[in-house]
């Protein structure tokens, strides 16, 4: 059961400091005028400044044992997701706050967080690793399924194709991370580890995030009920973003995994090619 595998090489974790124009998305419906969709987007995105936060420092608590490329894949880590916390908060700031219960779902996803933060340094970086893996799986169905953001504002279509594009090239930086830092535990109890936290952070993930976007729903006039069901539809059904890459998903339970067992890079290369000329 070893588990000594690493990122490539040949992979530069590189941030791009790229600021997104969505004005459009204060319309309200901006997915294409459907509310589900829009709603369940929302509720990711209303989870992204706080939890990315978490991720950032999970790394940073680690930073001082790491070395050479680790160390580099770190810091571009670090950027990627701040950028990405400042780039959800502006667009959770265009949604209409009067209308929508965003103070009580930020309250409790900060709630969440601090929870997570409690429970120490390993705690932190093992749940950073879960949630990677997690983000990774939907990043990649997002690439499979191209159609995901048709209708919605070019800028925020934008931003959540960068966003995929990125969290696919440092999904194993923390898990890297965690690795080096628990080198002299048995690969046994590192695999039950990661296996435990995927366990319940694909039961708290998927649940919280059905519920906050169900209450955002409600504010749209659906009932209780009726909202949650939707979401579930949208979530596991049609366009299933938490089951189309259940292969993936899976992949992290096979003893010896690494993220980079599946090198899907050629499946983004359009799209780095797009972002970095960005930036350029």
């Amino acid at each position: 059961m070893t588990e000594t595998k690493s990122t490539p090489d040949d992979l530069n974790v590189q941030p791009r400091d790229i600021r997104f124009a969505m004005e459009d998305a204060r319309a309200g419906h901006w997915l294409g005028g459907d509310p589900v969709g829009t709603a369940v987007f929302n509720a990711l995105s209303l989870t992204f400044p706080d939890g990315e936060r978490l991720f950032m420092d999970a790394v940073k608590n680690y930073r001082h044992k790491l070395s050479g490329k680790l160390l580099e894949d770190a810091k571009g880590f670090i950027a990627q997701e701040a950028i990405h916390s400042r780039e959800h908060h502006q667009l959770n700031s265009l949604i209409d706050r009067e209308r929508y219960p965003v103070a009580e779902i930020e309250a409790l996803v900060r709630g969440r967080v601090k929870m997570a933060r409690e429970r120490g340094k390993m705690a932190m970086l093992v749940s950073t690793i879960a949630l990677e893996h997690f983000t990774a799986m939907m990043a990649e169905m997002h690439a499979r399924h191209r159609d995901l953001f048709d209708g919605a504002p070019a800028g925020v279509e934008q931003l959540w194709r960068w966003h995929a594009m990125e969290e696919t090239e440092h999904k194993a930086v923390a898990y890297d991370v965690f690795q080096e830092v628990t080198k002299d535990w048995s690969p046994r109890r590192r695999y039950f580890i990661r296996c435990r936290a995927m366990f319940f952070v694909t039961i708290m993930f998927t649940r919280n995030i059905s519920r906050y976007a169900a209450r955002l729903l409600e504010a749209d006039g659906y009932a209780p009920k009726a909202a949650l069901k939707a979401v579930k539809r949208f979530v596991w059904g049609d366009p299933g973003i938490f089951r189309r890459g259940w292969k993936t998903y899976l992949a992290w339970y096979r003893p010896g995994f690494h993220p980079w067992d599946q090198d899907d890079r050629e499946q983004f290369a359009d799209w780095k090619a797009e972002f970095d000329a960005a930036v350029a």
